[in-house]
């Protein structure tokens, strides 16, 4: 158990990080960020800053001594310049391994009795043909690596679509697209000891491959599967060795449910458990790789709707405050760039009264 005025070490620097700082400083712990990317939001609230390449062996080195444990908030770190820090990870390089890579994820999740979409990988055009004429249409194309909120995808309706699409020469995988009712998330804290505690399930809808609202209590089709999922993602923290907020990302279809992809970090769609749940994600996360207690997942409100805050709507950011029981969260991001995530909003309904506090 990490004493009060230990070091976090935090690798990455966006909002999540930022989030993390915040949780991390309210029980009284120091955090360093390493992130290359200039500015951080996340450095903003934190101890420091080691503004440096991920692959600067001997700036790893120097953040991990100063450090007396170290998570990430971004789950596309380099991982072989990790070795610098093997001693101080929370949790095994193995679990940004698996997510980093779709096919990968997909093949380990399956191992493990988890039903992912149909798939197969394509390196070639001649290998998107043959996927095609085994999957059939309409399919999701997706680089194998570094995709994230529907960047490096396409989807097909067609061969002759997928003919004329001019793909990056990186490797690639092409999944059938599922028919289904919602989609969802399981999010689950894995202690150092192996226990696991959940967040209610959200139900969550994404607009251009990005996630827009995630809401609570999830329909009927989505608590129905909410156990089986579960337990998954239960199984996929303990292969790991996880420790820390995980989260996997499911369809809920007629055949129960369908594996998406996973996260080995807090979440967005996890975000409203800052207000809505009376343990966050984040300060979970934080106790988690400190040794500390748990806490209490349960969710304390009668509804929750999260809303991101997405490009020039940051603009209009301040007009939800008129809501009641409403609480808003901005990153510190200069640019409000169309598709950038620029912060979100969560409001509560609670005793049935509308969105008023009782």
């Amino acid at each position: 158990m990490l004493a009060p005025g230990a070091t976090i070490g935090i690798l990455g620097g966006g909002q999540l990080g930022r989030m993390l700082s915040l949780a991390a400083a309210q029980l009284g712990y120091r955090v360093l960020i390493y992130s290359p990317e200039t500015p951080s939001v996340a450095a903003e609230v934190s101890a420091g800053w080691c503004n440096d390449d991920w692959h600067d062996m001997a700036a790893l080195t120097r953040f991990g001594d100063r450090c007396d444990v170290v998570t990430w908030e971004w789950e596309n770190v380099p991982t072989a310049p990790l070795t610098a820090l093997a001693p101080k990870l929370a949790a095994p390089v193995r679990a940004l391994e698996v997510a980093q890579d779709r096919l990968q994820e997909k093949r380990f999740v399956a191992g493990l009795g988890g039903t992912p979409a149909p798939f197969v990988p394509v390196d070639t055009p001649a290998d998107l043909d043959a996927a095609l004429e085994q999957l059939g249409t309409p399919a999701i194309l997706k680089t194998r690596r570094d995709g994230y909120d529907g960047k490096g995808q396409w989807r097909i309706g067609s061969r002759a679509e997928a003919a004329a699409l001019d793909l990056p020469q990186v490797p690639l995988i092409c999944e059938k697209q599922v028919e289904f009712e919602a989609e969802f998330s399981v999010l689950l804290v894995r202690s150092r000891t192996g226990d696991h505690r959940f967040w209610d399930s959200p139900h969550n809808v994404h607009r251009d491959g990005m996630l827009a609202t995630s809401t609570l209590p999830a329909p009927a089709c989505v608590t129905a599967q909410t156990g089986a999922a579960r337990a998954l993602a239960a199984q996929v923290a303990d292969a790991l060795d996880y420790v820390g907020v995980l989260t996997l990302e499911f369809f809920a279809t007629l055949e129960g449910p369908v594996f998406n992809e996973m996260a080995p970090r807090v979440h967005n769609s996890g975000h409203w458990t800052i207000e809505g749940a009376a343990t966050s994600q984040f300060d979970a996360h934080i106790r988690a790789i400190c040794g500390l207690p748990a806490g209490d997942t349960r969710t304390v409100a009668d509804r929750i709707a999260l809303h991101n805050i997405i490009g020039p709507r940051l603009h209009e950011a301040h007009d939800w405050l008129s809501q009641p029981d409403t609480h808003l969260h901005l990153y510190g991001k200069k640019d409000a760039l169309p598709g950038r995530k620029m912060g979100h909003v969560t409001r509560l309904w609670r005793g049935g009264t509308g969105g008023h506090r009782t």
